[in-house]
């Protein structure tokens, strides 16, 4: 199973948010139900990827040990086939999540990718962020246009 960023975000979706152990153990039990497995390689690959293209965004939660992995502004969450049931066969319980802070840390997050796209001179990365910027202030209301405008300023 190759999960696309829009499919890892469907299944955390599902919960609110998992960790990167929970999500693995989520598209296993997917990958199993489809008769397919999946190449933890890959996975891990697949999710850093996810998570650098804003599909996916890191929060830290008061009830686990490590980050949760969430629905994030660039992502169109899609439960990939045989994952409807997850919540009935995972032992993970819906996790609420405070919108407000979790805006907070992606908008840092943002601002600081744009600080390196901007230092880099990436172009490419640059063009991405705006993108990633107009998705960012509908799902978390948050203006991005002084960053847009910088990163304009890069691809001119």
């Amino acid at each position: 199973m190759d999960a696309t960023p829009d499919e890892l975000a469907g299944v955390v979706d599902l919960f609110g948010g998992l960790t990167r152990g929970e999500l693995e153990d989520a598209l296993a039990e997917v990958a199993f139900r489809a008769g397919d497995s999946v190449d933890d390689g890959v996975l891990r690959v697949r999710i850093d990827e996810a998570v650098d293209a804003f599909a996916l965004v890191r929060y830290d939660h008061d009830e686990t040990d490590e980050p949760l992995l969430v629905a994030g502004p660039a992502a169109f969450p899609t439960t990939p086939d045989h994952a409807e049931d997850l919540p009935h066969i995972l032992d993970v319980e819906t996790r609420r999540l405070d919108r407000e802070t979790l805006a907070a840390v992606v908008s840092e997050r943002f601002d600081r990718a744009v600080d390196r796209a901007v230092a880099d001179g990436d172009d490419e990365r640059g063009a991405r962020l705006i993108e990633v910027s107009y998705d960012l202030e509908a799902w978390g209301s948050i203006d991005a246009s002084d960053q847009r405008d910088r990163l304009d300023g890069l691809l001119e």
